[in-house]
């Protein structure tokens, strides 16, 4: 389910942004842009959208300056000498193999990776971190809202989605029932010839292999699961808490009946009524997608 919120706050010297997003996922991916010297940070931050949000692709980033200008620039004493000492590595190895190599400049020094720090990090992170953290739940607070919005909006059209399936279902009860004289005829004709073709024919074989079709033919255990699964679907809407794997099963169990219905179904009218049903519950597995 997507949604977006977003959060300053400031103290300890620091200023910081919060800001977190989410888009359509089966499951929970949470992603976490975080400064990794705050200790203790990440752990906290992940428990805490895990509380609120159990499906998604989340994505959370924190960005932290100091006030009064942004973030101070620090040179890494040990990043320094390890840099110097790859550069010496590479010119000698240069000019032993006849590549002149050009002296760097001090500002590509420090631009390479690890020559400087940025954020001039406390050595006690806990005041910064336990303030970070109490500025979390109103950003997940309305985080959550914005999700609930869309998801009361998405239910409405779930509901409409559920409303027509448990019409064709309707209608597919009513065009099995109103087939049954053509399908008595066939299987009487079917009988006759079979008899007239076979006359030291098994009259128990053959009426066994016609129960048979009969049973292949019979699809009122389909329309009797549709039915429960539409009853389902509308007590899934109004359970409380996470419904959107439920809904995505369920979502499997419908059009397992539908195929069966078109497979079984024999008769042109019911065969439309099965393609109607299969489009309208994949259009309702595409919203199903979104619920959380």
């Amino acid at each position: 389910m997507t949604g977006f919120s977003a959060r300053r706050g400031e103290g300890f010297g620091y200023g910081w942004a919060w800001e977190i997003r989410s888009v359509n996922g089966k499951g929970l991916d949470l992603r976490l842009r975080l400064p990794d010297w705050v200790e203790g940070l990440e752990p906290a931050v992940r428990a805490a959208v895990a509380r609120v949000a159990s499906r998604g692709n989340i994505t959370l980033s924190l960005k932290l300056a100091r006030d009064g200008g942004g973030e101070a620039l620090r040179v890494n004493p040990a990043g320094l000498d390890a840099a110097l000492a790859a550069l010496a590595l590479v010119r000698a190895k240069s000019e032993a193999a006849g590549l002149p190599v050009a002296d760097p400049t001090a500002v590509e020094i420090l631009a390479l990776r690890g020559v400087t720090d940025l954020g001039g990090e406390a050595d006690d992170t806990g005041p910064l971190r336990d303030a970070l953290l109490a500025d979390l739940p109103p950003l997940l607070d309305d985080f959550a809202a914005v999700r609930a919005a869309e998801g009361a909006a998405l239910a409405g059209v779930i509901e409409s989605r559920i409303d027509r399936i448990e019409a064709l279902t309707d209608e597919a009860a009513t065009a099995a029932e109103a087939r049954r004289p053509e399908m008595e005829r066939a299987l009487s004709d079917n009988l006759a010839r079979v008899m007239a073709g076979a006359a030291e024919a098994d009259p128990a074989r053959v009426a066994q292999e016609l129960a048979l079709l009969v049973v292949k033919a019979d699809v009122s255990e389909e329309i009797d699961r549709l039915i429960a699964h539409v009853a389902a679907a509308r007590a899934l809407l109004t359970e409380p808490g996470a419904v959107g794997r439920k809904l995505d099963f369920l979502m499997q169990e419908f059009m397992r009946e539908a195929n069966t219905l078109c497979s079984k179904s024999g008769n042109a009218g019911l065969t439309r009524i099965g393609l109607d049903l299969k489009t309208v519950i994949d259009q309702m597995r595409e919203q199903v997608q979104n619920v959380e």
